[in-house]
């Protein structure tokens, strides 16, 4: 387990909630920020608050400096060629969005198929929607077995019929099933398809290496990972995104307009049209440095260690029922999904906050995925590295009074 004064980086863990301490445990929705993130945004907003590229002025060069130093972290962070393949946006939906209406529009035509999987976050099924009503493609998804995995069978099945696009997320929001990414970049990659990951739930939590899973996309949030919110990332291989024209119109993406035509700045910036969201992506290369710092290793050790524990506890409570793996800790990530059997899920959300614990439920955006397993809504618990035993066992004796109160 990873030294539990790193709680003390993150100043929101000293709060008390209905008069408890607070445990958070709503991660795979977004992380807390350490002190040394939010100094890094309080310190541009400061001494470097300017516009970028456009300015040749002290601040206007600082604040580009900073703007694209984060950039190059983020490369280094996962292993990327070169800072031209990463593309700030808002979120890791806007960068999945960002490929669905450049790749999509632009390579896909009437009958071409897109595969994708029954355990997709909304934000990587909706867009596919979208362009199928545009382009008339065809979208099949990667059925989910009983064990909550992939059933790669099928998917190679559908591989025969040679997608365009295979695009799948990395660990699931829900089930925390880490998928096999590299296998079936591999195979997709072996049927002449391009590959889309969403790796929101990844690679907050994992070492992620483009270079080796060779992906053609990667999308991710800054929110989900110790850092601001408001900034997202989506990588591309270089010589795509060259190929590819630009999601929006506007300021700084551009090389040279005039009232007839256009041509397009270089990479990565003909993809970020208009100001982009510098302080935060300032603030963001500071937490690369401090996830760096921890080792990522080290964090996905100890969200193995904490949910190893956690789903010891929680096949214990009576009634309680584990949506995901419940014995295959080495293949899922650090959340755990559940219902009890006596208590709907916002009760059981609702009782546990009145403990100071911050849990969700819903379905998560993974509405399609729940109504395959005859579920409505769960509850979900997920973990991170300032998460502790301490604080499992606390929310596990709130569920026994939960189930206590709802049974008696």
């Amino acid at each position: 387990m990873l030294d539990p004064k790193i709680r003390d980086d993150f100043p929101i863990l000293s709060l008390e909630v209905n008069g408890k301490p607070l445990v958070y445990f709503d991660n795979a929705a977004t992380s807390q920020k350490p002190q040394a993130v939010i100094d890094k945004l309080v310190e541009y907003y400061e001494t470097s608050n300017a516009n970028i590229h456009r300015g040749i002025h002290y601040l206007s060069e600082k604040a580009t400096e900073g703007y694209e130093e984060s950039k190059k972290k983020v490369a280094r962070f996962i292993n990327a060629k070169s800072y031209k393949e990463i593309i700030y946006t808002r979120n890791a939906t806007e960068s999945i969005n960002l490929v669905a209406y450049t790749l999509g529009l632009s390579s896909l035509s009437k009958g071409d198929l897109v595969i994708s999987t029954e355990m997709e976050h909304h934000s990587n099924i909706i867009p596919w929607q979208i362009i199928k009503k545009h382009k008339k493609i065809d979208v099949e998804f990667v059925p989910v077995r009983d064990d909550y995995t992939l059933d790669i069978d099928e998917y190679k099945k559908l591989l025969q019929r040679k997608p365009k696009l295979v695009t799948f997320v990395h660990a699931s929001n829900v089930l925390g099933t880490i998928n096999p990414a590299k296998e079936i970049t591999r195979l997709a990659h072996k049927a002449g398809a391009f590959v889309l990951i969403d790796g929101a739930q990844s690679v907050p939590h994992m070492k992620i290496d483009v270079e080796d899973i060779d992906c053609d996309f990667l999308a991710f949030s800054s929110h989900k990972m110790c850092g601001p919110t408001g900034i997202g990332v989506l990588y591309g291989k270089q010589e795509i995104l060259e190929e590819l024209d630009p999601f929006m119109g506007g300021g700084d993406m551009i090389n040279h307009v005039t009232y007839e035509e256009s041509t397009w700045n270089k990479l990565p910036w003909k993809f970020e049209a208009g100001t982009p969201n510098i302080a935060d992506a300032v603030a963001f290369g500071a937490t690369v440095d401090y996830l760096e710092k921890i080792g990522m290793r080290d964090i996905e050790k100890h969200e193995r260690e904490l949910v190893s524990y956690a789903l010891d506890k929680m096949k214990k409570v009576k009634g309680l029922e584990i949506f995901g793996q419940d014995d295959r800790v080495e293949s899922r990530g650090g959340m755990v999904a559940f219902t009890l059997k006596y208590a709907h899920p916002h009760d059981v959300a609702q009782l546990l906050d009145e403990e100071g614990i911050a849990v969700r439920s819903g379905h998560h955006c993974a509405q399609p995925l729940h109504e395959k397993f005859k579920k409505s809504t769960t509850s979900r618990a997920s973990f991170y590295l300032y998460n502790t035993k301490e604080e499992v066992d606390k929310m596990i004796a709130a569920l026994d009074r939960v189930v206590e109160l709802f049974h008696s």
